[in-house]
């Protein structure tokens, strides 16, 4: 428990760090165009790093940072060295005013420790493929590029559409964008609704155990137990599918009826019986040290992984007795005693058991994980600020006669508004990659099974954490950011934190941990661009963009290395 304590503390130390290394992020094009002095700013931002804890309900990027590594090779000390390492680049670029990226410091850190502890258990002949989750470490590398790609792609059409003479022709042009990035994130709700929802009946887990059965039974076709493994598998999925199928449909109509009707039926109807017992099973388990139990056996399998395969064989019968307790057959109580029966329950965890019993509800449950991918805050926020814009516009140009001061005072104005924005995604972005790492550490404790069960203080002292580092401010940044890479109008300050926002907002939806750092300096490239290509400083360009390749495998090799000193005291 020390060491998790020590984790978290450190965990919140990053994400203070990470704060003021990016503040720069958000307030660089803001300072540098006057709008606000630097302290005015670093509040400004802070206080929308803080507000984005009441705007992203679905932790997708946390969930993501999470799963970066295997489950089997997760410990404390990995989680703990891949920090260090994380913090001490983060310090290093910040003396040196480089603007790296403090998502991509911690995933490198994370996945380089991982694969020296692999090594250290399996040797050097092991796949990587088996320690990292390599389709998420190749999106992360993938972003570094597209990223800032389409930060600058957005800052350009924004500042094109921005300049045109036409009024009416630039507020059509905002109308229809508005109405396709809705279609987007409508989009994107509906997908993540349909994963929560394979989850929560446990159909993406049986999808898996079926494609596993069956690559086994095609290995070895007069198997008689990869044969029956592939056939109950098949059972598994063919059961859960009708309703599976039947509450989608519901959640395809979420906008009309919403999360907690969805469950209501779904419950009345009897499509969340078959799945109510062992989502049960799984918290009472839980409750009993089991996930103490599974961490304990992948830091020392030799000690007890036999103890562990033991405690996850029996404590699948809890179903039996816990059917009867939803049928009324018998009470808590003795539904406790039937399964202190199959697998001992501890004394010291009686009332914790019999509160998971008596305060489950499979449809609360339900609606609370088809609620979380609900992102009408975000789509609203976005169609309001483009109904402000086009307000704005039609007030300084039409109702009022326009002069170069009113047009300029207009900018300055907006530019709050995308800072505000920007800082919004900032905080939603990179708050929560410090909640997937806690979210990991407690996992690898057996405090948590899944990320889902994370508790609730975890994203409320990250949002803090990371809005008291943006109030520290970080100067050196600021000048790289906002003066050295091309000289940034408020227009155009505008124009580079709107698509910065826009960006971060799209890749939260997606669930991929991106740089703020990358972004918003493709951005700001892209405005620099729109007036001519020579008003971009290339030079400056090019020493970023190699210091943003070289921070994940750097901080790779600062993580093995802090494991293995970490794993000769330890």
């Amino acid at each position: 428990m020390t060491l998790v304590i020590i984790i978290i503390a450190l965990a919140l130390i990053f994400d203070y760090i990470n704060g003021f290394h990016d503040a720069a992020n958000s307030i660089a094009t803001v300072v540098s165009t006057k709008v606000l002095t630097p302290f005015q700013a670093v509040v400004w931002a802070a206080i929308f790093n803080c507000v984005a804890y009441f705007i992203f309900k679905d932790h997708a990027v946390a969930n993501t940072i999470s799963k970066t590594v295997n489950k089997e090779f997760i410990t404390l000390p990995v989680i703990l060295s891949g920090l260090i390492a994380a913090i001490f680049w983060n310090l290093l670029t910040w003396w040196y005013g480089i603007p790296s990226s403090s998502s991509h410091t911690l995933i490198g850190g994370f996945a380089g420790a991982a694969i020296a502890h692999a090594i250290s258990l399996k040797g050097m002949g092991i796949s990587w493929g088996k320690i990292v989750e390599s389709g998420i470490i190749l999106n992360t590398v993938l972003f570094i590029f597209l990223a800032p790609l389409i930060g600058m792609g957005i800052s350009i059409f924004i500042t094109i559409v921005t300049i045109m003479r036409n009024i009416w022709i630039r507020i059509g042009i905002i109308a229809l964008a508005t109405f396709f990035t809705v279609l987007l994130f409508d989009m994107f709700e509906n997908t993540k609704m349909e994963e929560n929802l394979q989850k929560f009946l446990k159909v993406d887990k049986y999808k898996k155990e079926l494609k596993e059965a069956r690559a086994k039974k095609e290995a070895n076709p007069s198997d008689t137990l990869a044969i029956k493994a592939f056939n109950t598998a098949q059972e598994k999925l063919d059961k859960a599918l009708p309703n599976y199928n039947n509450i989608l449909a519901l959640v395809n109509d979420f906008d009309n009826l919403g999360a907690v009707k969805i469950a209501h039926e779904a419950s009345e109807k009897g499509w969340l019986k078959d799945i109510e017992a062992s989502r049960l099973k799984d918290d009472v388990r839980n409750a009993n040290d089991y996930l103490v139990l599974e961490s304990k056996s992948v830091e020392d399998p030799k000690v007890n992984k036999a103890e562990f395969l033991i405690a996850k064989e029996e404590t699948e019968k809890y179903k039996d007795p816990l059917k009867k307790y939803f049928k009324k057959e018998i009470s808590a109580d003795s539904a406790i005693i039937a399964m202190n029966a199959i697998y001992p329950i501890k004394e010291a965890n009686r009332d914790k058991v019999k509160k998971k019993i008596t305060g489950f509800s499979i449809e609360k449950a339900l609606a609370k994980d088809i609620d979380k991918a609900d992102n009408g805050k975000v789509v609203w926020g976005i169609v309001l600020t483009s109904l402000l814009f086009c307000l704005v516009y039609l007030w300084v140009e039409k109702i009022r006669t326009p002069t170069a001061f009113r047009v300029a005072n207009m900018f300055k104005k907006l530019q709050l508004l995308s800072s505000a924005a920007f800082s919004i995604g900032h905080g939603g972005n990179d708050a929560q990659k410090v909640m997937g790492i806690i979210g990991a550490a407690l996992i690898a404790n057996g405090s948590i099974q899944n990320f889902s069960d994370l508790p609730g203080w975890v994203p409320v002292a990250c949002y803090l954490a990371i809005g008291l580092g943006t109030m520290s401010g970080g100067w050196k940044i600021v000048k790289t950011m906002g003066t050295k890479i091309t000289k940034v109008t408020p227009l155009e300050g505008v124009s580079a934190e709107t698509a910065g926002a826009f960006t971060l907002f799209f890749t939260g939806q997606m669930g991929i941990p991106v740089s703020t750092t990358h972004t918003i300096t493709g951005s700001i490239i892209g405005v620099g661009a729109t007036k001519r290509l020579s008003a971009v400083r290339w030079g400056v360009t090019v020493n970023l963009l190699w210091a943003w390749i070289l921070t994940i495998p750097v901080s790779g090799l600062l993580a093995a290395g802090t494991y293995y000193i970490i794993h000769f005291f330890l």
